[in-house]
């Protein structure tokens, strides 16, 4: 150490907070090293051993003389020789010397640190031997000095030593250490500019947890001052993010990366981030998880609110048409245009409005199976009885030709039947569909990695497509058969108003395909919802408006004359 301050001396560096160990930094050899000001570190506890002092100080040459190494030490301090044989440069001791006026490192008992631990050594060894050679009875100790005994008796009793001995307590532990005390000794400069050494705190095993180590306030660091330095390259990494080691320098140079999406990290100087449990999302520190909020369209919300209003109209309008139609049941045009399966059309038109409110609110096993499944037969039964109309224009202007008896073979009872039968095949697949796979509600997780999505998975998409297939397959038909019969002379043409309702209908769902596949979460529902309303007003509005506007406010043509006069 004192190499490598002389060399440090030559050449100072730059202000350093200097740490010691217990073999250099109570050394007063070292202490005149200006460099080392503020240096801090542990040192064996200092006692002044009883004695000790008058003991060293009560030499004189005689006693000097019997010992070769106090002849030695004698001789080097004061420069002379004890022996007649003196060399050139040495004058022979004449008695005059005072050891007691000596100011040496022999004389300075105050600073002794590892001589006291020597002195406890030998204390703890008699301590040992006195407990095995002696024996106390009745207030009355008796030792028997002559004893032979094994050195492992006195290594058992040295186990069971605990005695106090000038201002110090020494006992052995389990393990056979004694009690840890440290004393903190900090290098303080002097008024005078001379280091010194300053006690400011100690390390303390016997106290309790928490008190052991002990620091007061009068520390001085580099350069003397009193605020505590900072040693560090970086620093320190806060929770949400990760420590990355910088290449090429100490393992104290680091950057700090924030945690990527989805993880966090939940203390300081983290080495590694870690993801969020499934369900759970990191908040915007990164440094905790919170739960996913859950998603879905329910009626709390304002597009909820505006579909499932829309939905409520949709059932009331028809509802409307219906009661317009019962209240002129026996007028023409009402006659004319099949009553019976306009008022199942309007029936069904109903509650395809009204299934739509099944698609809003919480995904439960029960509403993923009847949303699907209620909007599947309800719009069969619609184009089915589109269909029986469609059909029944087509009959109706084959049988005025002469000779032609078609309409026997396409009466009420047929169009019931043809209804039925129509409706029974999505009847069947939608029992298939519930039986095999069958719609229920899932958490998705994959579609926003920020937020949970309650939705229906369609179980079997086979089934889905099976349902959706023979809607539209019915629709193109319908459409089909209003086309070629959408220029019969007649001054109400029902057909062209079906022409142009399937022609809204075939629209509204080719266009549904991309944008229910394409729309992610709650959109996903409200994109079906937007599709049944749509078709559902258009079937509405195309068909029904024009003979409600004529019998409420056209009166005069709703008569048989109107209505059979050729175009």
């Amino acid at each position: 150490m004192k190499v490598l301050l002389e060399e440090l001396a030559q050449d100072p560096p730059p202000p350093r907070q200097w740490i010691g160990s217990e073999g250099w930094v109570t050394d007063p050899l070292l202490m005149s090293f200006s460099i080392c000001a503020g240096a801090i570190g542990v040192a064996i506890q200092r006692s002044v051993i009883p004695g000790l002092r008058n003991f060293l100080l009560d030499l004189s040459p005689s006693k000097v003389a019997a010992s070769s190494v106090l002849t030695e030490f004698w001789e080097d301090v004061f420069n002379c020789s004890l022996t007649e044989n003196a060399g050139l440069n040495k004058r022979v001791c004449d008695g005059t010397e005072d050891i007691k006026r000596l100011v040496n490192p022999y004389t300075e008992t105050s600073q002794l640190r590892a001589a006291n631990m020597v002195y406890k050594a030998v204390y703890a060894i008699a301590h040992a031997i006195h407990n095995a050679v002696c024996e106390e009875t009745n207030s009355t100790i008796l030792c028997d000095k002559h004893i032979s005994f094994e050195p492992k008796q006195a290594f058992a009793e040295l186990k069971k030593v605990n005695f106090s001995r000038n201002g110090y307590h020494v006992y052995f532990d389990a393990n056979g250490d004694p009690g840890a005390f440290y004393e903190l000794i900090n290098w303080q400069k002097s008024e005078s500019g001379v280091i010194e050494l300053v006690t400011v705190g100690y390390y303390d095993a016997s106290l309790p947890k928490g008190e052991k180590f002990h620091i007061n306030g009068n520390l001085t660091w580099l350069d003397g001052g009193t605020q505590v330095p900072v040693s560090v390259c970086s620093l320190s990494c806060p929770a949400g993010s990760r420590k990355v080691l910088q290449k090429g320098k100490p393992i104290c140079c680091y950057d700090c990366i924030p945690c990527p999406e989805g993880e966090i990290s939940n203390m300081t100087d983290s080495p590694d981030c870690f993801l969020c449990p499934k369900e759970f999302w990191p908040n915007p520190k990164k440094d905790a998880c919170f739960l996913k909020p859950v998603e879905f369209l329910s009626f709390d919300e304002v597009l909820g609110i505006i579909l499932a209003a829309f939905s409520v109209s949709g059932a009331c309008l028809a509802l409307t048409a219906a009661a317009v139609f019962f209240q002129h049941r026996t007028t023409p045009i009402v006659k004319a245009n099949n009553s019976e399966l306009s008022f199942l059309l309007l029936f069904s038109l109903t509650l395809c409005s009204l299934c739509s409110l099944t698609f809003i609110g919480a995904p439960s096993e029960w509403s993923c199976m009847l949303r699907h499944t209620a909007f599947g037969i309800t719009f069969v039964l619609c184009i089915s009885c589109v269909l029986g109309k469609t059909i029944v224009v087509l009959m109706a202007f084959k049988a005025t030709l002469p000779g032609n008896n078609v309409m026997k073979w396409f009466g009420p009872l047929q169009q019931r039947m043809t209804v039925v039968c129509l409706a029974l095949i999505q009847v069947i697949i939608c029992i298939l569909w519930l039986v095999l796979s069958p719609p229920f509600p899932i958490k998705n997780l994959t579609t926003y990695k920020e937020k949970i999505i309650l939705e229906c998975a369609l179980g079997s998409a086979v089934g889905f497509w099976a349902v959706l297939g023979y809607i539209g397959l019915l629709a193109v038909f319908c459409f089909v058969l209003a086309f070629l019969a959408r220029k019969l002379p007649d001054n109400f043409n029902e057909a062209k108003l079906i022409t142009f309702s399937m022609l809204i209908f075939c629209a509204v769902w080719i266009t549904f395909i991309p944008a229910y596949v394409s729309s992610p979460g709650k959109f996903t529902a409200a994109v079906e919802i937007f599709a049944i309303l749509a078709s559902s007003f258009g079937l509405i509005l195309c068909i029904f408006a024009p003979k409600c506007f004529i019998i409420l406010f056209q009166p005069e043509k709703n008569t048989k004359k109107y209505l059979m006069n050729k175009n």
